[in-house]
């Protein structure tokens, strides 16, 4: 499988979603798709003005951005957060 599923919580908007995402792409790569599809879903309203970092919401781990999703052991079911 090239995604897995994941738990995302955007405390800038109290929003959770759910998305599948790449394995193999870079977690930096990653944010910035997240950040599109938050700003799409939120109607416009998610537009962080520098670039947000993802953590794990159960340890409160800083991901690598230059690690890749599953170098970064993300894997389905992880639950993040992107701040």
């Amino acid at each position: 499988m090239n995604k897995v599923l994941i738990s995302l919580y955007v405390p800038a908007l109290e929003e959770n979603y759910d998305f599948w995402i790449p394995i193999n792409k870079k977690v930096y790569k990653v944010i910035l798709l997240l950040i599109k599809i938050v700003n799409e879903s939120s109607g416009g309203y998610y537009r962080p003005t520098t670039m947000p970092l993802l953590y794990d919401k159960i340890t409160a781990k800083e991901y690598n951005i230059n690690l890749t999703v599953k170098e970064n052991q993300i894997k389905n079911g992880t639950e993040l957060i992107l701040i």
